[in-house]
């Protein structure tokens, strides 16, 4: 399926936008975007998270690899929390839990499509990317095969350039991936993991080394040969 692909044919416009969080998936997939030819126009935001360091991260990554450009857009889910990200709820550091996790934020990535949609519409762009991953995906149900083909075609039933034939691709490269071959692609492209930030309850920037992102992304640096900067 196109949606599941990491390269497809470039369209009339060859402009993206490409959901930028900070972290290890979406620098990766800024990359990937960046090799297939895209203009890149990356779209980050702070949301009231916790891990506000990974706005930072973004700024970096953004630079490093090389955007169109940047927008770091505002929108406070925190003021209605629900979410150890966004809420006085304590994040687990005991290891992966059954079912879905407190760290799970409320509709986010429909939240987030749903900007990076008007955005994209707005400047032209046809082609949106975002670091979903449903191997190592933490239990998240807006990180499924599923939610990227549904949002899609929303996209394409909701807008006027869906709804003119100027279809919309949603593109998640990482779907299908674990994380050790997350980082081999990342790597493969030159991404520097170094300036990337996963963790979810960071101190002054730095990785607590026992939420479930840290644990993942550990796990997986521990399995990859001559990676020798994680980041955070």
């Amino acid at each position: 399926m196109q949606i599941l692909e990491t390269r497809a044919p470039l369209k009339m416009s060859s402009k993206a936008v490409v959901l930028l969080s900070g972290g290890l998936d979406s620098a990766t997939v800024l990359a990937i975007a960046r090799s297939q030819g895209f203009d890149c126009h990356a779209l980050s935001f702070e949301y009231g998270q916790r891990h506000e360091s990974e706005i930072h991260a973004a700024k970096r990554i953004a630079e490093s690899i090389g955007v169109t450009e940047h927008l770091v857009h505002t929108i406070d889910l925190s003021q209605w929390g629900g979410s150890a990200l966004t809420d006085d709820i304590e994040v687990p550091k005991d290891g992966e839990s059954d079912g879905i996790p407190v760290t799970y934020v409320p509709a986010r990535n429909t939240i987030f499509l749903s900007h990076a949609l008007g955005y994209a519409e707005a400047i032209g762009a046809r082609d949106l990317f975002i670091g979903v991953n449903a191997v190592d995906y933490s239990g998240y149900p807006d990180c499924r095969g599923e939610y990227i083909e549904a949002f899609q075609a929303l996209a394409n039933l909701a807008t006027k350039a869906g709804v003119e034939g100027d279809a919309f691709t949603v593109h998640a490269p990482l779907l299908e991936l674990s994380k050790v071959e997350i980082i081999q692609k990342g790597v493969a492209l030159g991404v520097d993991y170094s300036m990337t930030q996963s963790c979810y309850d960071p101190s002054n920037g730095e990785p607590c080394h026992q939420c479930d992102a840290c644990r993942l992304r550990d796990a997986a640096f521990a399995e990859v040969d001559g990676v020798t900067h994680q980041g955070s």
